[in-house]
């Protein structure tokens, strides 16, 4: 190739002015290749770009914001800043993904062990009275429930403030922050109100002769003061206080979660489950964990009128979990889902390596 064709080929109008300014120079051959080289990188990398936008123009909304939201994760890794911590217990227990209406008591089996929950009441700081609250359900009382055990780890306090941070966690989920009867605050505090107020037992049962009954009350009390005169719902301030043995095994025990992946399925109840569940049983797996439809439909599915709709719907659902995690060990088959041992980087990528001379930082 001559150098007069090597210079045809640099078409980037800044290339082409460093190739024109050291014309006629010494060492204008060498400047000419080099200038080439840096020419053929760019094209490259255009090129890559070009397909990745082609790629995901032909994306669904979703599905773009979970690509991106897998584009972030692998490429910053999480930092204390970015982590979320829920209790493993509530990593295990799934609460109603609908509206149970006027139904007071719920239980959910996952394996041998069940969750029960019993609606409760709560007191009314404007009329005195007890007023009965429905079942916590739907993807905003699992973020209520992960808002208030990360501000319990962080504040290292079982007295939160919720008024002082909800507003902030929201809008972290993507949640708009509105007041007013149908506005985003008040349903979060509903969800609140609901937690605060139920009462919840987990069964263990040995598949034999033995079994144990839990009672597990993530809270001890919950404050409410009525809102100011003229004003809504969203200055009525809740102070939340857990259970201390409660919150002592949080302290212990809290599962890390990472804040981008909860915003990626903050509309969707089962997606959470599937995340909290999976990076729960990722930390201790020893062996292949094997679970038939049966075992899944009734941890994850029992509001699903059959296996049938609710298998089409898990797949769903996990398909879009591993749109953000593409390592994720499962396998699902006609049988059933299989979780394979690995680490726990498949879910929460580890921070970078320290550099030489330094000393490494300890994974969350």
């Amino acid at each position: 190739m001559t150098i007069e064709e090597k210079i045809a080929g640099i078409h980037d109008p800044d290339l082409r002015a460093e190739v024109e300014a050291a014309r006629g120079g010494f060492l204008f051959a060498q400047i000419v290749e080099h200038v080439l080289h840096r020419q053929r990188a760019r094209d490259a990398q255009a090129a890559l770009l070009g397909e990745e936008e082609r790629r995901r123009s032909g994306l669904s909304r979703d599905q773009r914001r979970r690509d991106a939201v897998r584009l972030v994760i692998e490429s910053e890794p999480a930092l204390p800043s970015s982590l979320q911590h829920i209790h493993s217990v509530l990593a295990l227990c799934g609460l109603p993904y609908r509206d149970p209406g006027p139904v007071r008591e719920f239980s959910r089996t996952y394996g041998r062990n069940s969750l029960s929950l019993i609606a409760g009441r709560i007191k009314d700081p404007e009329t005195g009275a007890f007023v009965a609250q429905g079942l916590p359900y739907g993807p905003k009382a699992r973020l209520m429930l992960l808002h208030l055990c990360t501000e319990a780890v962080r504040q290292r306090s079982p007295t939160v403030k919720v008024a002082e941070t909800l507003s902030g966690f929201m809008r972290e989920m993507g949640f708009a922050v509105t007041g007013g009867e149908r506005g985003t605050i008040r349903q979060f505090k509903e969800q609140l109100n609901r937690l605060a107020a139920c009462s919840m037992q987990i069964g263990l049962w040995d598949g034999r002769d033995s079994a144990t009954t839990l009672n597990v009350p993530p809270f001890r009390s919950l404050e409410l003061w009525r809102p100011r005169a003229g004003e809504g719902d969203e200055t009525a301030e809740r102070t939340v206080r857990f259970d201390p043995e409660f919150y002592e095994t949080l302290i212990r025990h809290a599962l890390p979660v990472d804040i981008r992946a909860a915003r990626a399925f903050s509309g969707s109840a089962r997606k959470l489950d599937l995340l909290f569940w999976t990076g729960y049983r990722l930390r201790s797996l020893q062996r292949p964990l094997r679970l038939t439809w049966n075992n899944l439909h009734a941890q994850f599915g029992a509001e699903n009128a059959s296996i049938r709709s609710f298998r089409q719907a898990f797949k769903a659902d996990l398909t879009h979990l591993r749109e953000v995690f593409p390592r994720l060990p499962i396998l699902l088959d006609d049988g059933g889902l299989t979780l394979h041992p690995a680490d726990p980087s498949t879910l929460l990528v580890p921070p970078r390596p320290a550099a030489k001379g330094t000393r490494s930082r300890a994974r969350e």
